[in-house]
């Protein structure tokens, strides 16, 4: 699994091939930038040229990214995904992994709206569909609604989240007394704070 900041590297070039195809292959500049735009990011980071650049030798030995050097007139090394050819992802697909990795666990009616950029869904149905797709290649799952929340969010597992989701326990298992309850929650605090830590 990939850390989050390989998730957030290769979801912004992800995004940036198909929504700004004459700016990309990206520069380290224009990845930088991309990995901490303040909008459609959840969480948004504050990362410098040092610690993406750091993670994009691994992200290329995993076969995810390419370097493309300088020729035709551009003088620095550019940046390119290539995760949606190894896992062989379709536009739907691949649209939809980008806006999970770049904004978290969201709601197949949510992702309709924000992957109109890279693909347009004629609806939230068809969108679900494609999850489902992609639920069976283990790329993501559904995960159980929580309290306060009006549908199941959709979850990527391709790389880590800043924001730790467990699933409920199956309706056959005790639901654990209070001391556990607490118990769950003070590692879930610990694993954010840590997290956090990480981006800081």
């Amino acid at each position: 699994m990939l850390t989050i900041v390989e998730g957030r590297v290769i979801g912004c070039l992800m995004e940036k091939e198909r929504t700004v195809p004459d700016q990309y292959p990206l520069s380290a500049n224009a990845l930088v930038a991309a990995c901490n735009q303040s909008t459609a990011r959840e969480p948004v980071m504050h990362l410098d040229e040092h610690e993406v650049l750091g993670v994009l030798d691994g992200l290329k030995a995993g076969g995810f990214l390419r370097f493309v050097h300088p020729s035709h007139g551009r003088s620095v090394t550019r940046y390119r995904q290539v995760f949606d050819e190894r896992h062989g992802l379709e536009r739907p697909e691949a649209a939809l992994i980008t806006v999970l990795l770049l904004r978290g666990p969201q709601t197949a009616a949510e992702l309709q709206a924000r992957t109109g950029r890279m693909y347009e869904f004629a609806t939230a149905a068809d969108a679900e569909a494609a999850l489902h797709s992609l639920a069976q290649h283990e790329l993501v799952r559904l995960l159980d609604r929580q309290p306060g929340q009006s549908a199941q969010r959709w979850q990527q597992l391709v790389a880590e989240e800043a924001e730790v989701v467990r699933s409920a326990p199956a309706m056959s298992q005790p639901a654990g007394g209070l001391a556990q309850r607490v118990a769950e929650l003070e590692e879930r605090v610990a694993r954010l704070e840590t997290a956090l830590a990480d981006l800081l």
